[in-house]
């Protein structure tokens, strides 16, 4: 694919001490069906990786549990040594089971294996950012992040993010540690998780949405958001992931691919300019069970963990 789609002029955020372009990569579509074992084509699967860092991206999202540890082997194949400003993050605490099958586990004594592990895999000596995977209702959280703060002591981590969490699990962790990022799912057909949006943009925490794109739901080519697209010229995808760069300054969406072609598409989204009469159209086309879009900001203003799996996240 063609260099540079993301070297142009584009919105990035603070992630921790580190900046990344707003638009990142998430690798949990690089492993087989199920979320499971290896993909068929695994060179194909690395070569999206090191497409994805050669057009722009800044900011790759994996985890041990996409395989498990398939995803953080292929970015460790396809792109170590890796580039300078390559914020890698990652997480611990789902154990796997079997193909979509996913269970939290957040005893301290598994999450520092879980970080040393990863350590390991990515062939790092500390991980920019790391993400208690869910939090595990059976372990005091204190517990849980206890070990993380450990960790990040020992120079093993850098930062500490969450993910699929509650409002009240944020005010309740930051009292603990400083809370890096958060990651819930979100994208323009499913907004349930409004309220942790408003939050992180508030306190100015970068929000990364997974499953931006809501699995392929959106995608319809009969759709609502299709014939929306269509009127502007580019495809659906793009259209999700520019409403979701455009809602919320503290949005970092990181769709996932496996083809190089759907990649391109991806990255392109970030020079879409939407106005509010379009967020609020493409809002409407897409409502279902969530609340109302996230009026736009001004730019220049910066759950109970399941055991069923994070359904299409990352």
């Amino acid at each position: 694919m063609n260099d540079g789609v993301l070297n142009t002029p584009s919105p990035v955020l603070p992630v921790g001490a580190s900046r990344a372009h707003r638009l990142g990569f998430g690798s949990m579509q690089l492993t087989g069906p199920g979320h499971w074992a290896a993909p068929d084509n695994p060179e194909q699967a690395m070569q999206v990786l090191r497409d994805a860092v050669d057009a722009g991206v800044t900011h790759i999202d994996t985890a041990d549990a996409y395989g498990p540890f398939t995803a953080e082997n292929y970015i460790r194949k396809a792109l170590h040594p890796y580039r300078d400003g390559l914020v890698i993050a990652t997480k611990g605490g789902l154990t796997r089971q079997g193909p979509d099958r996913w269970a939290p586990c957040g005893r301290p004594e598994y999450l520092r294996q879980c970080v040393e592990m990863s350590l390991r895999r990515l062939q790092v000596e500390r991980i920019d950012l790391y993400y208690l995977h869910r939090i595990d209702p059976a372990i005091p959280l204190e517990d849980q992040l206890a070990v993380l703060v450990e960790m990040q002591n020992e120079g093993k981590i850098h930062h500490i993010g969450l993910s699929k969490v509650t409002v009240s699990q944020i005010c309740r962790a930051r009292e603990l540690v400083i809370v890096a990022a958060v990651q819930n799912k979100y994208s323009v057909g499913n907004r349930v998780h409004e309220d942790v949006l408003q939050y992180c943009t508030q306190h100015e925490i970068p929000f990364i949405p997974y499953a931006p794109l809501a699995a392929g739901q959106l995608l319809h080519t009969d759709g609502r958001l299709a014939r929306l697209s269509e009127s502007r010229g580019i495809t659906p995808a793009q259209l999700a992931l520019a409403w979701l760069l455009n809602a919320s300054p503290a949005m970092m969406p990181i769709p996932g691919t496996s083809r190089t072609v759907h990649l391109a598409e991806n990255l392109s989204a970030a020079q879409i300019d939407l106005d509010t009469d379009e967020l609020d159209e493409i809002a409407r086309a897409t409502a279902r069970r969530h609340v109302a879009h996230p009026r736009r900001r001004d730019r220049a203003a910066a759950p109970t963990a399941r055991s069923d799996g994070p359904s299409a996240s990352t």
